[in-house]
């Protein structure tokens, strides 16, 4: 039996992600939005035209996240993971790793663009 999710099933949890209004560098895997808040080396704004909805490969979807650069280390410390959340809500949205960026308080840094992708259902 053949197996489907249209589209839109895929684009909505995409577009919850896309809902976030910071991007946050950490060293390791916050265990929820305390900790990611908490634990953050760096932060900045992130606005709806930071995220482009596109197709993926294989049926999937594709949420890109642009780079940004000009960022300001808060904290010292390697940021390995980067986070969105939901300052509003409160909400931990999505985690992944990156490149280790050893840190140290008032440097500059970027982070590269990058995607979230949710294939079609096996």
């Amino acid at each position: 039996m053949a197996k489907f999710a249209s589209n839109e099933v895929l684009d909505a949890a995409l577009a919850v992600v896309a809902g976030a209004n910071r991007m946050l560098l950490l060293a390791g895997q916050p265990a929820g939005y305390a900790a990611a808040m908490a634990g953050a080396l760096a932060e900045t704004a992130m606005l709806p035209a930071d995220f482009t909805l596109t197709a993926g490969s294989g049926g999937a979807r594709r949420l890109t996240v642009a780079a940004r650069s000009g960022l300001v280390a808060q904290a010292a410390g390697t940021a390995d993971h980067v986070a969105l959340v939901d300052g509003a809500g409160q909400r931990l949205l999505y985690v992944t790793t990156c490149p280790d960026q050893p840190l140290i308080v008032g440097g500059s840094l970027q982070v590269a663009s990058w995607q979230v992708e949710i294939g079609a259902p096996l």
